[in-house]
């Protein structure tokens, strides 16, 4: 299905006429009675039923609104233009009615009604719940995101799926735990090729999380707007060992660092000494010197110096 824009009448140009109808109808009712003319009240009774229907093809639409126009099962077209309205009264289509629940568990619920051919054009979120999935090296994690979407052909929404709000909630936890299954949660600390993470490439995955979505969403006629991770943690089974595995990594990472520049230290004071002509070593006084300085500059805890009173034998 593809959406087609229609023009209908003006609702104020045809609502004096069904007030006209209707007050006709009173009148042919009363004079009627009064002057005893039965004919008068069979008229009253047809013209009845003709003003209802005229009054049936009024309708209102606010910003951001569509109605959809349905004749005798054929798709007629679409008004998304607000304003007072009136068109053919059988292919404004008021029901079924459907009613909708407001509030989840943990809130006070109520419903409300609404019409099934009256489609809100406005964004509105989703956000999945919280889905326990495995990433893409099988670790066990919980996963959740927020959508952002509109529905843009309101054909598509009502003709294409069955339920478009109730699709668009199956698709979107749908393709929450593909993104899943494609990414890692976080590095593993192996190789020198870096990969996308969940965790440390949130712009990354959350264009490819929209990106998806807008594929799968589009034979609903819905355009994604935007999706984000919301939610992004290792399940609880396996929380503590990945936390301990995490911590050791940062600790191997920061002690390479501290390593890296203890050494780029030491070179660069060997040279100096050697350069300025300050003192002669022998290798085996270098390797003391480079043991000493590496523990004063790798230690954790403060050096304490002890001076050597006696003399340097040079070679």
């Amino acid at each position: 299905m593809e959406e087609r824009l229609t023009r209908v009448s003006s609702g104020w140009v045809m609502l004096p006429i069904v007030l006209l109808v209707f007050l006709l109808v009173v009148v042919f009712f009363i004079t009627g009675i009064v002057r005893g003319r039965p004919m008068l009240i069979v008229l009253a009774l047809l013209v009845l039923p003709i003003a209802i229907l005229l009054a049936k093809g009024l309708f209102t639409l606010q910003p951001n609104e569509g109605r959809v126009l349905v004749l005798f099962g054929d798709y007629v077209g679409t008004v998304k233009k607000e304003g007072f309205h009136w068109a053919n009264p059988f292919s404004v289509n008021r029901g079924p009615w459907e009613t909708e629940q407001i509030g989840g568990k943990d809130q006070a619920t109520s419903f409300r009604s609404k019409q099934k051919y009256k489609v809100s054009l406005r964004a509105r979120n989703f956000e999945t719940q919280v889905l326990k999935v495995n990433d893409h090296r099988g670790n066990p994690i919980e996963i959740g995101a927020v959508v952002v979407w509109c529905v843009n052909d309101t054909a598509k929404a009502l003709f294409d799926v069955d339920e478009f709000e109730h699709y668009i909630q199956i698709q979107s936890e749908s393709a929450v735990r593909h993104l899943a299954n494609s990414y890692p949660y976080d590095h593993s600390g192996e190789g020198s090729e870096r990969e996308l993470t969940l965790r440390d490439d949130a712009e990354s995955i959350g264009a490819a999380l929209e990106i998806e979505l807008r594929e799968r969403l589009s034979r609903a006629g819905v355009v994604v707007e935007e999706a984000r991770l919301t939610h992004l943690a290792y399940a609880p089974e396996i929380a503590g060992v990945m936390l301990r595995r995490q911590q050791a990594e940062a600790i191997i990472a920061a002690r390479q660092k501290i390593v890296h520049g203890a050494v780029s230290m030491v070179q660069m004071a060997l040279a100096e000494l050697s350069e300025r002509g300050v003192v002669s070593l022998n290798e085996e006084q270098k390797a003391a010197m480079v043991g000493n300085l590496l523990v004063v500059l790798c230690g954790e805890s403060q050096a304490e110096p002890v001076i050597n009173a006696g003399s340097m034998p040079s070679r």
